[in-house]
């Protein structure tokens, strides 16, 4: 009975024959479209940040939130939905993830205001969360010779990287022509590839023996992801009595998990892998890593747009080269774990994002153009060193049939990161601001509040001010945020040495 309900042809699983090596390689081609689809989706909405603060007008904290709740879902879901994939059937999972994506991007692309489009990205995150698992879980599965399974992990991180670099050039192109909305237009045709071809080319894996459905600790993860990072975005925001309460609530249901994990014989999440130092040093690298690129391209897309007055298209491009170097150091990086070893190459990495952090504190601090785009090329080659070398150990370290769990973990670490990128260096970009414009009287009240609230409100308010007072206020308003260039530098850079510290230490017997 069970042979029927799985056959060995349709569903990869420990012990079956694997995919023939040209349908290995063509299935992985046809996983790169959602890859590719989630990171021209992140990035290429930093570069539409300001035209939908024009449009759309929110506060400072709306804009954050449009930003983070994509995240924020997508961290609390990743650990769930990997567990289920792993019961009920990865490819699965990734097909209804990639039908529900695109479907709301779609409507997110009519959003009238703030909250409709934050209402949203929360919707995208959730059914994103079914599709970063099921990729790395089904590459884990198809590849299962050792080497075989790097080089598609680098190409799978290099699609990421690619993605990361095509953003902002389709991104660009798209605003220079259309309206905002016309960014998230692009999961539709991304994502028809994936769902016509997926079904024939990529075999369908699962758990043999997997853990029961567990509805307090999904509920609890859930609500330790949220309040964490919700707590950590309003303490960095506002401060104050109830931002430390909902964080401590956050740490409060995360250690509850963690307690209900050990205690339960079959636990939804297998808290011994955190024991081992190779799985954690390289969950802390992902995180960090992530941390320090998403940090960065957040100021440096605004910086570009609104400071400098480069257009869409222009900025993309003077990023294009960092975001290059990702993907090339990336698929560099298989090459030199096999000469260095892979915890050499990770630690080398991390020092790379602090000099880059390093070179902006040094020449970039007044807003130096050349320092910022080095500093940038800088940590986006140190990003495709430590990202790729990461992945592979965490799922490498466990077994295939719990390949969607790991796979979880890792995404969870890289979407805390890109959230606390941006929630942690976003909140100090936002309050260097608030402490710093001058906004000269004239204005209407509420005009004057986004001016003082956000560069892109000040952008919008300067055409109701006479020309002199007009440029005024901008001068003052992009002073103002790049006035925490230099506090958002040197916390990257100090994260950075920390963490290649800790990887260094705690990966050094796996150095051969």
């Amino acid at each position: 009975m069970f042979q029927m309900a799985q056959p060995a042809l349709r569903t990869a699983q420990p012990g079956t024959a694997q995919p023939g090596i040209a349908r290995r390689w063509l299935a992985l081609a046809a996983l790169m479209f959602p890859v590719l689809l989630i990171a021209v989706d992140n990035t290429v909405l930093a570069f539409a940040l300001p035209a939908i603060s024009l449009a759309l007008q929110p506060g400072s904290t709306e804009l954050l939130w449009i930003v983070d709740v994509y995240a924020l879902v997508l961290a609390g879901l990743l650990v769930p939905m990997g567990s289920i994939g792993d019961r009920f059937g990865r490819r699965r999972m990734l097909l209804i993830g990639a039908t529900g994506f695109a479907a709301v991007s779609a409507a997110a692309a009519f959003a009238t205001n703030p909250g409709q489009l934050i209402a949203a990205r929360a919707l995208i995150g959730i059914f994103g969360s079914m599709i970063m698992p099921a990729t790395l879980s089904l590459i884990r599965n198809i590849f299962a010779d050792a080497t075989e399974r790097r080089l598609a992990i680098a190409i799978w991180a290099a699609a990421y990287s690619g993605g990361a670099a095509l953003g902002p050039l389709v991104g660009g192109a798209l605003l220079e022509h259309f309206a905002w909305g016309s960014v998230f237009l692009l999961a539709v045709p991304a994502l028809v590839p994936l769902l016509v071809l997926a079904p024939f080319l990529v075999p369908e894996s699962r758990d043999p023996a997997p853990s029961p459905i567990d509805a307090p600790s999904i509920l609890l993860v859930i609500a330790a992801a949220t309040a964490v990072v919700y707590g950590i975005k309003e303490l960095a925001h506002d401060g104050g009595a109830p931002a430390a309460l909902i964080l401590a609530g956050g740490l409060v249901a995360g250690w509850a998990f963690v307690r209900r994990q050990l205690r339960r014989e079959r636990p939804m999440l297998d808290m011994r892998l955190f024991r081992t130092p190779a799985f954690s040093a390289s969950l802390a690298s992902n995180l960090l890593s992530i941390f320090s690129l998403v940090g960065f391209m957040l100021f440096l897309s605004q910086h570009l747009q609104l400071v400098v007055g480069e257009s869409p298209l222009r900025a993309g491009l003077l990023m294009l080269p960092g975001l290059a170097l990702t993907i090339a150091t990336g698929l560099a990086a298989v090459r030199l774990a096999g000469r260095f070893s892979a915890p050499a190459v990770m630690v080398t990495g991390l020092l790379l994002n602090a000099s880059g952090y390093g070179i902006v504190l040094a020449f970039g601090r007044d807003g130096s153009l050349p320092a910022l785009l080095v500093g940038f090329a800088v940590v986006g080659a140190g990003v495709g060193l430590a990202e790729t070398l990461s992945n592979d150990l965490i799922i490498a370290s466990v077994p295939p049939a719990k390949a969607g769990a790991a796979s979880a973990i890792s995404e969870t670490a890289y979407e805390l990161g890109a959230v606390l990128g941006t929630a942690i260096l976003g909140s100090v970009l936002a309050a260097a601001y608030r402490l710093n414009v001058v906004v000269p009287g004239g204005l209407p009240s509420d005009a004057a509040a986004r001016a003082r609230e956000t560069l892109g409100g000040a952008v919008d308010a300067a055409p109701l001010l006479p020309g002199p007072v007009a440029t005024e206020l901008l001068e003052s308003a992009r002073g103002a945020f790049d006035s925490g260039v230099g506090v958002t530098a040197a916390i990257g850079a100090v994260l950075m040495l920390v963490a290649a510290a800790v990887v260094g230490r705690a990966l050094a017997p796996h150095r051969r």
